[in-house]
């Protein structure tokens, strides 16, 4: 027997199909090894950087299984994904389970050829690219593990910090303040609609800027009494050039601006169609495609549109680290118009299809014309309007959202007459930056050489995730906590956070990868400067004050000045002469309501009194000698709090129920038992009980709702009906 090993159960299933009976392909499920949570001595730095990984929670059976099988086999073959994530998790399997001798193969899409090819040709574990991918993780995890201790002792206790997301962070914020600095200045847009001499109706355009009201008035008096003409018509041919196939930021961007997908959606959609042999693989900076493909490109446009549309072409990868053996995001078989199974994937790989066999198409053509309009004997600003038409569609024809809206103009000639039907003006101001959209920041920690592929979507949903950003109409706006966060890092390690830095630590990991740079002298280079500037920083005074509230504020209790602070909903105005004076408001001035004995003592400190308090999500009854007791009154006793019993036992204590709760990342379900049970789920339980075998025994965890596709699935995410899609 030779065992192949995977990532996804859905991956090996496809596979094993190709590869016949003389295999046995397993998954790993992902990772299977990593660094312990939340905890710095993971890592001996003195020794020279080394981690100590352990087992995954919740990956013992799949580490034991791989164990069990590669002892039966004759040849063991690591196949997971085609990049250093991918190269590492194979280490790690090799690893855990004891492999001896495993080889290595690479393919980056899943069709029977291309994985016949692979394991007809495997190599070693390519440790540059294993020692890359550590690096990074145990970059992030020291950088972010000291400056999140620092940002706690200083700012506020639970906030944190990463050497790649506080860059995006920053972005943001900086977008912010010159939204905020911004100064708008009026303009006016004077409009006149008129008939030409045939008849046909034609609206054309002037913008004043930054001309005043009464300009506006004499031009609008002079065109009502005057005779219009038209002054000048300009045609000229403009040429829409083919764009490149996808890579991983611009399938992300323009998923979020056609389709409306996240970028981290629109990954997972993508991985889907990877698994299932849709599409080569996901995570990719290169714009080559195979020449295969590309002859494949040009049957299917000879086919479907007509040899005069086609133009084979290459394009240039903008990527100065892009791995040029890699390919674009293509469909593995340009003949296939239309793949997947559910309306997203559906519509992801035909805007895939679409741009990779447009890439092989020639040139769209379009007239492009402007035409002027002036009043006979008057001297005012011209009135203009541009509009075009398709001569010849090329590559449009192949992705026709693209195209946009064409606008074709009557036709006219220069000092043809026109009369005017009517004319109207309109006052606006010019308006501020627009915040960055999911799509917007991606192209642009792109355009910096911040992050890689692989971590646009992580890097997104982290600072989504930690509160630290807001989506408001498709944007991202930086939330109070945010824009403090960022502030004290770019006060006290901007260079740490810089563009200059952050890219030019992804050329260092680049090296890495390449073989051209030591992995310890790399991090000691870092690390031990680093180590030093937050030490320096951790000897000064605690930043709690944001600066003064304004002066027609005061405290409610003292009549004293108020200072704003950080609370963990935001920012508020507390007392300058707290603790003496406790008074609060909110930073709309309405005082804050202090918290109600409720004549119960707390059962936990026995010291304290119970409290009634107004929080982020509802009412809360706790000590009052919080932080030092953290003892929380059970949900359902208090009335008006926001935890809902939704009627499903709890599985593991059996005596309490699982109430709905909302957290600092959204809504969860958990024991009303807590703390002394602390069994939790995400998505809300359905009351059956997950029967999968697995073990030995049965599984005996929740089942949770799911997707339209998969309506109920396991809470457990070691189980394989957590995902049923991708069971083996």
């Amino acid at each position: 027997m030779r065992l192949l090993i995977v990532e996804s159960p859905s991956k090996a299933k496809t596979i094993e199909k190709y590869l016949g009976k003389d295999f046995k392909v397993k998954a790993s499920v992902g990772h299977v090894r990593d660094l312990p949570k939340s905890n710095k001595s993971a890592i001996n730095i003195e020794g020279g950087f080394i981690p100590r990984y352990e087992i995954s929670p919740g990956k013992e059976h799949v580490v034991a299984e791989l164990k069990s099988l590669a002892r039966k086999a004759d040849e063991i073959l690591l196949a997971t994904d085609p990049d250093r994530e991918g190269e590492a998790i194979a280490w790690h399997v090799a690893e855990a389970c004891g492999l001896k001798n495993p080889e290595r193969v690479l393919f980056h899409e899943i069709t029977e050829k291309a994985v016949k090819e692979a394991v007809a040709h495997p190599r070693e574990i390519d440790q540059d690219l294993r020692k890359a991918q550590e690096a990074r993780r145990v970059l992030d995890r020291l950088v972010g593990y000291d400056l999140s201790g620092l940002i706690w002792k200083k700012v506020r206790y639970g906030l944190s910090a990463g050497r790649v997301q506080s860059p995006a962070l920053r972005i943001l914020c900086e977008r912010e303040r010159e939204i905020r600095a911004f100064k708008p200045e009026d303009f006016w847009v004077l409009q006149s609609l008129f008939k030409t001499e045939k008849g046909e109706e034609i609206l054309f355009t002037c913008v004043l800027e930054p001309k005043t009201e009464k300009e506006a008035k004499e031009i609008l008096e002079k065109g009502e009494k005057g005779s219009w003409y038209v002054r000048s018509v300009e045609e000229s041919e403009v040429a829409r050039k083919a764009r490149a196939p996808f890579t991983t930021s611009t399938l992300q961007q323009a998923a979020s601006s056609r389709l409306g997908m996240s970028p981290s959606r629109a990954m997972r959609v993508a991985q889907k169609l990877y698994e299932n042999g849709h599409i080569t693989y996901m995570r990719t900076d290169s714009t080559n495609m195979s020449e295969q493909f590309i002859g494949e490109c040009v049957g299917v446009i000879t086919k479907m549109y007509g040899e005069k549309y086609i133009e084979s072409r290459t394009f240039k990868t903008k990527s100065k680290n892009a791995q040029e053996a890699h390919e674009a995001i293509r469909p593995t078989h340009a003949s296939s118009t239309t793949a997947g199974t559910t309306d997203e994937e559906k519509k992801l790989y035909r805007l895939i299809w679409s741009r990779a066999v447009a890439s092989q198409m020639k040139d769209a053509k379009a007239l492009k014309t402007k035409v002027r309009a002036q009043i006979k004997n008057e001297t005012v600003p011209d009135f203009t309007v541009v509009g075009s038409r398709i001569m010849f569609d090329g590559w449009l024809a192949a992705d026709p959202h693209a195209r946009g809206d064409d606008l074709e103009l009557p036709n006219v000639e220069k000092d043809d007459n026109l009369s005017l039907m009517k004319m109207l003006s309109e006052a606006k101001q010019t308006e501020p930056p627009h915040r960055y959209s999911e799509a917007g920041l991606v192209k642009e920690l792109e355009k910096r050489g911040i992050g890689r592929p692989s971590t646009y979507a992580s890097i997104i949903q982290t600072i989504i995730t930690r509160q630290y950003v807001d989506k408001v109409d498709k944007s991202l706006k930086p939330t109070e906590t945010g824009e403090v966060v960022s502030e004290f890092l770019e006060k006290n390690f901007g260079d740490i956070i810089s563009d200059t830095f952050t890219a030019g630590m992804e050329d260092q990991l680049d090296d890495i990868a390449n073989g051209k740079r030591d992995y310890v002298k790399t991090l000691k280079d870092f690390y031990t400067p680093f180590r030093k500037l937050v030490a320096e920083k951790g000897k000064m005074e605690k930043a709690t004050d944001l600066g003064d509230a304004a002066e027609s504020i005061l405290c409610p209790k003292c009549d004293k000045r108020m200072i704003i602070k950080l609370g963990r909903t935001g920012k508020f105005l507390s007392c300058s002469d707290f603790p003496t004076c406790t008074g609060a408001r909110m930073m709309d001035g309405k005082e804050l309501a202090e918290a109600k004995e409720t004549g119960e003592h707390c059962p936990e400190c026995k010291t304290g009194m119970l409290v009634e308090k107004e929080g982020r999500f509802g009412k809360f009854v706790a000590c009052k000698n919080y932080p030092k007791c953290k003892y929380i009154k059970k949900d359902a006793q208090i009335e008006g709090a926001s935890a809902q019993n939704t009627g499903v036992a709890c599985p593991h204590c059996k005596t309490g129920f699982m109430a709905e709760r909302k957290g600092r990342y959204g809504i969860f379900y958990s024991c009303n038992n807590y703390p002394k049970c602390k069994y939790i789920i995400k998505t809300k339980p359905t009351g059956n009980i997950c029967k999968y075998f697995r073990d030995g025994k049965e599984c005996g965890e929740l089942m949770m709702e799911g997707t339209k596709t998969i309506p109920e699935r396991c809470s457990d995410k070691a189980c394989p009906m957590h995902n049923p899609h991708r069971m083996p």
